[in-house]
């Protein structure tokens, strides 16, 4: 399998993602193309002992930075690594792509360059965050600020087709974010959103508030972008607020750092499941090949776990899934219109 990577995205480029390729080249086998400045990406290479040969690597000259508009992909930095990293995935020089680098700017390549799936009218950014007892796929995480009921449905759908083919849930639950579990509760948008996915053929829940998304209620959670962001800027929050509190609480005095010495196994799970290194990145769903958006920070253990979930979503032809999907619905929605003339 061939996973091409963004060398120069992300805040800790180009260590972070190499290290991490080189680390997923050990464990799952995977052929990696690096893509980005090859002065740059050859002196991280000589510095961290990563063998000559280890990567393909091409060379491209440009980096979008992360304050920069999403649109300079195409207009003004052609030559960037994530723009050169695009194309080589359209052209199928790749099976998949991992970057950390400018949100916006990937999502424009995504959507211009690679393509969406067709009749896909938005892609969106899929998180996979921790709960109990199982992760759970917020979307959208904010791709879109402003959506239709329609493509409410459409992340719903390329949610449980994430989480069944790449979490191995057979039937993922799908619930919709409100200001309260009754069918009428929510703005015209929520209100209109829910017949229709009561109607999609996935295993539709109904409405949830945002507070139970954590406690295992469904698998998948849908909403527009602007939300999604919104509740995910809370969560990381909070468990930075969590875990820091249990730091202060255990390092307070000579027997809670005994406690915490008796405890260190624990509290190592505990950091590990509100970690996100260990999720890799979101999935940039709906567009025709895999595309990974790793966190901004990621460090090479992150990048690594994000090359993992692309191998899982190209293993699973999750693009063909979502496809299938709408094919189906299609059909479905068709053959409801000719019951109702």
């Amino acid at each position: 399998m061939r996973i091409i990577i963004d060398a120069m995205g992300g805040d800790k480029a180009p260590e972070a993602p190499l290290l991490g390729a080189a680390e997923a080249i050990k464990e799952y086998g995977v052929e990696i193309t690096a893509v980005g400045n090859e002065a740059a990406i050859a002196a991280v290479m000589q510095k961290n002992n990563i063998p000559a040969g280890t990567f393909a690597i091409v060379h491209a000259p440009d980096v979008i930075d992360m304050e920069e508009d999403a649109t300079d992909i195409l207009r003004k930095k052609p030559d960037s690594s994530l723009a050169v990293a695009m194309r080589l995935l359209a052209e199928g020089a790749g099976d998949a792509l991992v970057s950390a680098g400018n949100t916006g700017a990937l999502l424009v390549g995504a959507t211009m360059i690679v393509k969406r799936i067709k009749g896909i009218k938005r892609a969106a950014i899929g998180m996979l965050l921790p709960g109990r007892p199982t992760p759970w796929l917020l979307i959208d995480c904010g791709a879109n600020v402003e959506c239709r009921p329609e493509q409410l449905v459409q992340f719903g759908a390329m949610g449980s087709a994430y989480m069944q083919k790449v979490q191995g849930i057979a039937s993922p639950r799908v619930g919709l974010v409100n200001n309260g579990t009754e069918e009428s509760k929510g703005t015209a948008l929520q209100q209109a959103a829910y017949p229709l996915l009561q109607q999609s053929g996935l295993d539709f829940i109904g409405n949830l508030e945002a507070r139970h998304a954590p406690e295992g209620v469904a698998d998948v959670i849908v909403t527009d972008g602007f939300t999604g962001n919104a509740m995910l800027k809370m969560l990381e929050g909070a468990a930075r607020l969590f875990t820091g509190m249990l730091k202060e609480m255990f390092y307070s005095s000579t027997k809670t750092k005994l406690a915490a010495l008796l405890s260190k196994g624990a509290l190592d799970d505990f950091r590990k499941q509100l970690d996100y290194t260990e999720y890799g990145g979101a999935p940039l769903l709906g567009v025709q090949k895999p595309v990974i958006k790793a966190h901004g920070s990621s460090n090479g253990n992150a990048v690594k776990n994000a090359i993992r979930q692309a191998t899982l979503c190209v293993e699973n032809d999750l693009p063909g899934t979502i496809a299938a999907w709408l094919k189906q619905y299609k059909a479905a929605q068709t053959e409801t219109d000719g019951d109702d003339e």
